[in-house]
């Protein structure tokens, strides 16, 4: 069976770690090899002309391990599959000042890690801030896209009215979380395999059948490393800070995928929003589907049947 590798690239001044495996895995300059397990080093970049790579884009509390059902299952299917931990995030290195981050940020080291790693042109799958990030990268660069899938966020921009905290009842997380302190004072009482048990279901019942106390573990161990500091400016504290675009349009090919248990839906005008025709002035090629079981974790909840129609969306829009 491949093994996915893992290495450390250095896009912008940070190594941020990336997992891939698949097809047509160039070799990548500037990486570190001290804390992985398997690595490769060449003098040059290939590069990759065809869009048959996938980049992984995840959301909060997870990491690139998110993807791990995913990855192998496009790799199955022909693909270079590659997942990244945002700077900040799991073995990813910190910036130098955290709380100045933005999504601006993480749209310019995708460009970059591209850019280093000689591909020209990609599919992105995004979850939660993630598929705000890949929207981003289809406005901002769309030459460098060749289709988006967002799991559960229809198109957002960053700015005052990307989340309603006004129209949410009190002591909604996103508000608390953008309240410097706040999130760090919960934080802080408990430990890092808590804080990321109570986003996924309470501590008073046990795990979800679809996620094991090895998944936790594997997430525990990366979230110890890299803390929450970054994570809280971006997505939080930079939600709603404009992102400065104007007409955004997203003209890839976009297959947006909700599970009808996500609490995200509950959001403030969102499940309307997410039903609308609203959606095409942004994104005009959209297909939406929705999963009737399917929760905010639905790549992790409903994997057979995502990676079915990530699939069939790849080999569609695969030219």
């Amino acid at each position: 069976m491949e093994l996915i590798k893992h290495t450390l690239v250095e896009v912008r001044g940070l190594k941020l770690h990336v997992a891939e495996i698949g097809t047509g895995i160039s070799q990548i300059p500037n990486v570190s090899s001290h804390i992985v397990t398997y690595f490769f080093m060449a003098d040059h970049v290939h590069l990759l002309t065809g869009p048959k790579v996938v980049l992984f884009l995840h959301g909060f509390p997870e990491i690139w391990y998110t993807w791990r059902y995913q990855m192998k299952a496009v790799a199955a299917a022909g693909y270079r599959a590659i997942a990244i931990d945002f700077r900040g995030y799991g073995l990813s290195e910190q910036p130098a000042e955290p709380e100045k981050g933005n999504f601006m940020d993480l749209v310019d080291d995708v460009v970059a890690l591209l850019d280093t790693c000689g591909i020209n042109k990609v599919f992105l799958i995004g979850k939660d801030f993630g598929s705000i990030t890949a929207y981003l990268v289809a406005v901002v660069h769309p030459e460098r896209v060749s289709g988006i899938v967002s799991l559960g966020i229809p198109f957002l921009l960053p700015g005052p009215n990307c989340i309603r905290n006004d129209l949410m009842p009190s002591g909604f997380y996103i508000t608390r979380w953008q309240e410097p302190g706040r999130a760090e004072a919960d934080f802080g009482r408990l430990d890092v395999k808590t804080v990321l048990l109570l986003q996924l279901t309470s501590t008073s019942t046990p795990l979800p059948p679809w996620f094991s106390e090895e998944d936790l573990a594997a997430y525990a161990s990366l979230y110890e490393k890299s803390g929450f500091r970054f994570a809280l400016q971006v997505p939080y504290r930079s939600l709603g800070i404009d992102c400065g675009i104007t007409n955004p349009k997203v003209t890839a090919p976009t297959l947006l995928i909700n599970g009808q248990k996500d609490y995200l839906l509950k959001f403030a005008g969102m499940e309307d929003y997410t039903k609308s025709e609203q959606l095409k002035h942004f994104v005009p090629d959209l297909d939406t589907v929705f999963l009737d079981e399917g929760n905010h974790f639905v790549h992790e909840n409903l994997p057979k049947q995502m990676n079915e129609l990530i699939i069939t969306f790849l080999t569609k829009h695969c030219n």
